[in-house]
């Protein structure tokens, strides 16, 4: 698998979630999968590192595991060979639902609270999520290269449903009302825009 196609199956799922309420900034997700996995997606579906730990299944997580060999860094001292048990999941967007509500609890606040990828790329490392000092630093350099999917979230949009209202109630109406060409093309713009900013087609 390429890491254009990697990205290809990964950035929508995190885009959607992000837009859905999740804190987790779509180039944190994306960057956090590919440092995690090497760029292939696992046949148990585990992007993140999320370990099995004491968690209780749910939802998401139906209490399959898969162990594997690993490092971790404790005290400054990298230990290689550590074996550890990973989460399994049906999919990817249960994996990141799964994180989610990780991040949910207390520990994760600063990982929630995060206002730029970078502030939420060292809030993962402070709060404990991995032990590799460099965690952090490694994130924002693979997070910088998909920040576009980020802006494709927080870039203001009008709701479609609003658009479409205002649409039906009062534009459509008024085109209906005229035979004043010019006013028509006017309308007719007018309404273009309105689905432009709610990502609804044009007509």
């Amino acid at each position: 698998m390429t890491r254009a196609e990697f990205v290809a199956k990964v950035a929508p799922v995190a885009v959607k979630l992000f837009a859905n309420g999740s804190p987790i900034f779509p180039s944190i997700r994306i960057a956090q999968a590919l440092l995690e996995t090497g760029g292939d997606i696992p046949a148990w579906n585990n992007l993140v590192g999320f370990k099995v730990g004491s968690g209780v299944p749910n939802a998401y997580w139906r209490g399959r595991s898969v162990s594997t060999r690993t490092w971790e860094v404790y005290d400054g001292i990298r230990y290689d060979n550590v074996v550890a048990n990973w989460r399994a999941y049906d999919t990817i967007d249960d994996c990141f639902r799964d994180q989610d509500l990780l991040f949910a609890t207390a520990r994760y606040e600063r990982v929630r609270n995060a206002k730029s990828p970078s502030e939420q790329a060292a809030a993962l490392y402070a709060c404990g999520y991995a032990t590799d000092p460099f965690y952090a630093g490694k994130i924002v350099a693979l997070a910088s290269q998909y920040v576009d999917y980020d802006k494709e979230v927080t870039e203001l949009k009008l709701d479609p449903g609003v658009a479409q209202t205002v649409i039906n109630t009062w534009i459509s109406p008024a085109w209906h009302a005229t035979n004043n060409a010019e006013q028509r093309d006017y309308i007719h713009w007018l309404a273009n825009e309105l689905r432009k900013a709610a990502g609804l087609p044009q007509e």
